[in-house]
């Protein structure tokens, strides 16, 4: 069995920024044991799988170690590939997800998915996990999957070294921190090692997260976003009631075919 394969460059402004992700269309699904280990073979942060249905597209995500419930990058890459490989005729594009509808929309040359909004609430400070961060926040929440830490400066978290060790073992998807931007309005780290990513280049899900606390904090519903890894990726975000409009550009950096023995 041959299946094409789309590596892409999500949230990136050139080639070799922002998030890589696998694109896989298939004509049905496979098995969840089989694209897991796709997953794992190709060994990214994330592979995305879509098929094509009456209503629109079907997705799902995975990680080298797990299936997740909702992931930017790689939707935001999905979307890349149908409406510049496979030559989709209209501006929009929606999917059907274990997170609900997502849609996709082509503006100029930047694309712009429409998530659902997190719910955050504040917690106390879990101490081992901030043992692992090297520094405690100025505030701390949990999200529907992931915590959210808050710091003062983008210096804090560009020194930020995890023990990722420890990070393994938080019972959540991931660790969120976030300060003030020098050059946009909020920066952000992800860390997950429990699905197998010690730090995410740009995490579109987390803004979700995100968008929510900043707004609020700024008074403002547009904002610009910038992740802090080393690859890097800008983001521009906008809160609208529970949705959360995350916008960024992609570039296709791999075509090719992946062989199944049947």
């Amino acid at each position: 069995m041959k299946l094409p394969i789309f590596q892409v460059d999500a949230f990136a402004e050139k080639l070799f920024q922002g998030n890589p992700a696998a694109v896989i269309p298939l004509k049905e699904w496979l098995s969840d044991a089989l694209m897991q280990s796709i997953a794992l073979e190709n060994n990214l942060s994330e592979t995305a799988f879509f098929v094509s249905t009456k209503a629109g597209f079907e997705i799902r995500w995975f990680t080298p170690k797990a299936e997740v419930d909702l992931c930017g990058h790689a939707t935001l890459a999905t979307a890349h590939v149908i409406f510049n490989e496979a030559s989709y005729p209209q501006d929009t594009l929606t999917f059907s997800s274990r997170s609900g509808k997502l849609t996709v929309t082509k503006s100029a040359n930047m694309l712009q998915l429409n998530f659902p909004a997190d719910t955050i609430q504040p917690i106390d400070e879990p101490r081992e996990l901030i043992r692992a961060l090297g520094k405690a926040p100025k505030a701390c929440f949990l999200g529907k999957s992931d915590y959210l830490f808050v710091y003062d400066s983008q210096h804090e978290l560009e020194q930020m070294q995890p023990d990722f060790g420890t990070l393994k073992h938080t019972g959540v998807r991931g660790i969120i921190v976030t300060a003030p931007g020098n050059t946009s309005d909020f920066v952000s780290r992800f860390f997950a090692p429990g699905l197998g990513i010690d730090e995410d280049p740009v995490t579109g899900s987390a803004h979700t997260t995100l968008m929510p606390y900043w707004t609020d904090r700024l008074q403002k519903q547009e904002l610009s976003a910038r992740q802090i890894s080393s690859r890097g990726g800008l983001l521009q975000c906008a809160l609208q009631g529970d949705r959360v409009l995350i916008a960024g550009k992609a570039r296709t950096f791999l075509r090719g075919e992946i062989f199944i023995d049947s």
